[in-house]
């Protein structure tokens, strides 16, 4: 069963910044979009980003836009989230989603991203 391996969450300072990578297990697994979602305690899983593997074209929440920038590899079969000027609230587990060439949506186990003021 291919996977999601996700990395780069950890704890940051109000205002700074941290990068998500987000890769199948396989490294080979067709892509068609992968993005990111998050979940803060108490909270629905919410879509923070997403981009398409073809075209790139990058989809974001509102309340990241000129924040947060995705990116992806096609050679390397990777997407990044690029997070700055953190705020508390961005606070959440980050899980990366992908959807596969066969139609099949694919998960992370999710990475916590934790912003102290």
């Amino acid at each position: 069963q291919v996977q999601l391996v996700e990395s780069g969450g950890g704890l940051v300072q109000a205002g700074g910044s941290l990068r998500l990578s987000c890769v199948p297990s396989d490294g080979s697994t067709d892509i068609d979009d992968m993005g990111w979602f998050r979940q803060a305690p108490g909270t629905d899983r919410e879509f923070v980003a997403s981009i398409t593997w073809t075209s790139g074209h990058a989809n974001y929440v509102d309340s990241v836009k000129g924040r947060f920038t995705i990116s992806r590899d096609n050679a390397k079969n990777t997407a990044d989230l690029q997070m700055n000027s953190l705020k508390v609230d961005n606070a959440a587990v980050y899980y990366c989603v992908a959807t596969t060439r066969g139609d099949e949506k694919l998960w992370s186990h999710g990475t916590q991203v934790t912003v102290s003021s």
